[in-house]
C-alpha cells in the first residue's frame, strides 16, 4: 500500500522569505486614493445637505458643487507625494448641440496665477490653455478622454445626457520624480475618473433635490391658494347669504302683512308696501345678475349689445336711481357733464351697470359730504368719474380691490354687498376696450374713473336685436339691484303692459305648460287680463290630453316637468304634423350662457327666463298670437 505525506521532500528547496503583499509606496498611494475619494464624497454631502435646507438657485448650486470638486481634487494632488509641480483641474460645461465648451471653473492654483495653463494633446501636435473662460472644441475633448492616460473625464447622468468635462493638466516631470512608481499615475487617473463618477452622481442628486424643492413650492403656492380662495369663497356665502336674507325678509314679511286677518291697510299702504316688494325682488334677480355675468365674463361667453347712447340722459337716468339713497344718509349728488359730450357707443345696459356699481360703493363708504359723477372727454376715450368725500380706501386694499369677493373689512362689517361690482365693472370695462382706475387716500375720499372708448364696431341682427331686448327688459332694473336702487325705475315699467298690436278675442287659447303653481297664476292672471284664453296643464301627460280637444295658438312650455323634459316634448311636437306648426315659447330658469341657444336648437321659436318679466311675456304672446294679415 502507498503511503502519501503532506511533508515536502527533503531535497525542495523553500523559500522561507517573506512576500509583502504590497510596497509601502503603493498602500501609502492606495491609502491616499480612498482617503481623497471619501473628503471629496463628504465635501459633496454637504453641497447636497445645505441645497435641502436652504432653497438655491439651480445655476448658484450646481457651482458651489462644480467648484467644490474642482478644489478637492487640486488639494488632494498637490498634497499627495505624486510629483506634479503644476497641477490644475478644471470643468467645462457645454450644450449638447453645441461643438464647444468653456471652461468655467478652475482650481485655485490655476485662478491665482497669472500664466495659463498649457495642456498638450498626445496624439496630436497641438496645445490648450485651461484658464477661466477658454473655448475648447469637443474634439479636442474627446481626444483627451481617449488617450492613454486620460487628461478628460465626461461627467454623465444616468441617461448618459452630458453635463460636464473634468480636465486635468500636468507638467512634465522633473528627472528626480522618474523613479516614482508607475502604479501612482494609474491611481491618479483611478482619483480623477471616480471623481468625474461622484461629482456627476451630485449633480444629478442635486437636480432631483431642486425638482422636489420646486415641487414643493409650488404645491405650497397652490395651497395657500386654495386657502384664500376658499376663505373667499366662506365670505362670500355669508354675504350673499345676507343679501339674500335680507330682502326676502321684506317680501316674506310684507307679503304676511297684507295676507293677515283683519289687517286692511289703506290703498297707498298696499301700494307702498307692494313697491318694497318689487324693489326687493328685483334686488335678488340683481344679485344673481352678477353672480351670472362674473360667470360669463370669466369664460369669456358675454355678449354685449351695441347702442348709440345719449349720454347725459343715461346719467341722469342713473342719479335718479341713487337719488333716494343718497338722500337717506343726507349726502349731496353732484353731476358734471362735459357739453361738448352727447353720444357714446356701447352697450347700455352694462354702462348703466358699470355706473351704478361706482356710485352705490361711493355712498356706501360716504358718510357725510358729497357724491358726484364728471364725465370729459380725453381725445378719443370719455371718463366718467364717480368722487366722493368718504373713508377713502388704503393702498393695501387698492392692491385687492378687483378681485372676485374681496371686500374691505369696513364693508364687510357694515353687511353690505357681496364683493362682486367691481370685478364686473373692470372686466366690462375691458370688454368695452377701456378700463377702471381708481385714486383714493384714507380720510380723503377716493375717484373711481371708468375709461371707455367714444366708439366701437356696432353688429346688429335680428336675434341680437331680438336677446338684447329681453336682456334689458329682463335685466334693466338688476343694473342698480346690488343696492335695491332698481325700484325707481322699476315701478312704472312695471305696472301696466304695453299695448298689443292687436285685440284678442277670448277665442285665442293659449296653453300653458307650467309645473310651478305661483308662475302659472301669475301668468294665467296676466294674460286673461289682456283678453287670452289660457288653459293650463302640470306636466306632460296632461299637454297631450289637452292637445287633443285645444288648437291653441302658442303653447307656453316650461323645460323642468315631473314627468318630463319640456325640450324633448318640443322636438316631439316638431316630429308631429298635426303640432308642428304651432309657436312655442319657453319659460325656463335656465339663463347661462348658451341656454338661449339650446332651447332654439330644440325647435322652440322663442325664449324667456324666469323670472318672468310680464310685459315681455305679453309681447312675445302678441307676436306669435297674431291673425295673419
Amino acid at each position: 500500500m502507498q503511503q502519501y505525506s503532506s511533508l515536502p521532500d527533503q531535497n525542495s528547496q523553500i523559500d522561507a522569505r517573506p512576500k509583502p503583499l504590497t510596497t509601502i509606496q503603493q498602500l501609502r498611494a492606495k491609502l491616499w486614493l480612498e482617503s481623497s475619494l471619501n473628503q471629496l464624497q463628504s465635501r459633496l454631502n454637504d453641497c447636497l445637505l445645505s441645497a435641502c435646507k436652504t432653497v438655491l438657485q439651480a445655476g448658484a448650486a450646481e457651482a458651489e458643487i462644480l467648484q467644490t470638486v474642482v478644489n478637492e481634487i487640486n488639494s488632494a494632488v498637490n498634497s499627495s507625494n505624486l510629483a506634479l509641480t503644476d497641477c490644475a483641474v478644471g470643468i467645462a460645461l457645454f450644450e449638447p448641440q453645441e461643438t464647444v465648451a468653456t471652461v468655467c471653473y478652475v482650481s485655485c492654483s490655476l485662478s491665482s496665477n497669472s500664466q495659463p495653463l498649457f495642456l498638450e494633446l498626445l496624439t496630436a501636435e497641438k496645445k490648450l490653455l485651461l484658464r477661466l473662460q477658454e473655448v475648447i472644441e469637443l474634439e479636442d475633448l474627446q481626444q483627451l478622454e481617449n488617450q492613454q492616460p486620460p487628461s478628460a473625464w465626461r461627467l454623465a447622468d444616468d441617461f448618459g445626457n452630458v453635463m460636464g468635462w473634468l480636465i486635468i493638466a500636468t507638467a512634465p516631470l522633473s528627472s528626480d520624480r522618474e523613479s516614482l512608481i508607475e502604479s501612482l499615475a494609474q491611481l491618479k487617473s483611478q482619483l480623477m475618473a471616480r471623481s468625474a463618477k461622484h461629482c456627476s452622481t451630485a449633480l444629478v442628486q442635486l437636480r432631483n433635490i431642486l425638482y422636489w424643492q420646486q415641487q414643493y413650492q409650488h404645491l405650497s403656492n397652490f395651497n395657500q391658494e386654495l386657502e384664500r380662495t376658499n376663505q373667499l369663497k366662506n365670505q362670500f356665502l355669508a354675504n350673499t347669504s345676507h343679501e339674500i336674507r335680507t330682502p326676502l325678509s321684506s317680501i316674506i314679511g310684507f307679503t304676511h302683512l297684507l295676507l293677515a286677518q283683519g289687517y286692511e291697510p289703506t290703498k297707498e299702504r298696499q301700494q307702498e308696501y307692494l313697491n318694497i316688494i318689487q324693489s326687493s325682488g328685483k334686488h335678488l334677480l340683481g344679485l344673481i345678475n352678477d353672480i351670472l355675468d362674473l360667470s360669463k365674463i370669466e369664460a369669456n361667453q358675454l355678449e354685449v349689445q351695441w347702442e348709440t347712447i345719449d349720454v347725459p340722459m343715461l346719467c341722469s337716468n342713473v342719479f335718479a336711481l341713487v337719488k333716494e339713497k343718497a338722500a337717506n344718509k343726507g349726502l349731496k349728488l353732484r353731476l358734471k357733464l362735459d357739453p361738448d359730450i352727447t353720444t357714446l357707443v356701447a352697450d347700455p345696459l352694462r354702462l348703466k351697470q358699470m355706473l351704478l356699481n361706482l356710485l352705490f360703493n361711493a355712498l356706501k363708504f360716504t358718510s357725510k359730504g358729497s357724491v358726484g359723477l364728471e364725465v370729459a372727454s380725453k381725445g378719443l376715450f370719455v371718463d366718467f368719474t364717480v368722487w366722493d368725500t368718504g373713508t377713502g380706501i388704503s393702498q393695501e386694499d387698492q392692491a385687492q380691490l378687483f378681485e372676485p369677493y374681496f371686500q374691505i373689512a369696513k364693508a364687510v362689517a357694515g353687511g353690505e354687498g357681496t364683493g362682486l361690482g367691481l370685478a364686473v365693472t373692470r372686466k366690462l370695462a375691458q370688454i368695452h376696450g377701456g378700463s377702471v382706475n381708481v385714486e383714493s387716500e384714507v380720510n380723503c375720499g377716493s375717484r373711481f374713473t371708468l375709461v371707455l372708448p367714444f366708439k366701437q364696431e356696432v353688429g346688429v341682427g335680428g336675434d341680437e336685436e331680438a336677446e338684447g331686448a329681453e336682456r334689458a327688459e329682463g335685466v334693466g332694473g338688476a343694473g342698480g339691484a346690488g343696492e335695491g336702487g332698481g325700484a325707481g325705475e322699476g315701478g312704472e315699467e312695471q305696472s301696466s303692459s304695453p299695448p298689443l298690436p292687436f285685440t284678442p278675442s277670448s277665442s285665442v287659447d293659449i296653453l300653458l305648460v307650467e309645473n310651478d303653481l305661483p308662475n302659472a297664476n301669475l301668468m294665467q292672471i296676466y294674460l286673461r287680463k289682456l283678453g287670452y284664453q289660457v288653459t293650463w296643464v302640470k306636466n306632460a301627460a296632461e299637454m297631450w290630453e289637452a292637445l287633443a280637444q285645444l288648437d291653441p295658438v302658442v303653447i307656453l312650455m316650461d323645460v323642468h316637468l315631473p314627468d318630463g323634459n319640456g325640450l324633448k316634448l318640443v322636438q316631439q311636437l316638431r316630429e308631429n304634423r298635426q303640432y308642428q306648426t304651432i309657436p312655442v315659447i319657453v319659460q325656463t330658469a335656465m339663463a347661462m350662457k348658451g341656454d338661449r341657444e339650446t332651447c332654439l336648437e330644440a325647435g322652440v321659436n322663442d325664449y324667456i327666463s324666469k323670472p318672468i318679466d310680464l310685459p315681455l311675456l305679453a309681447s312675445l304672446v302678441a307676436k306669435y298670437s297674431k291673425p295673419p294679415t
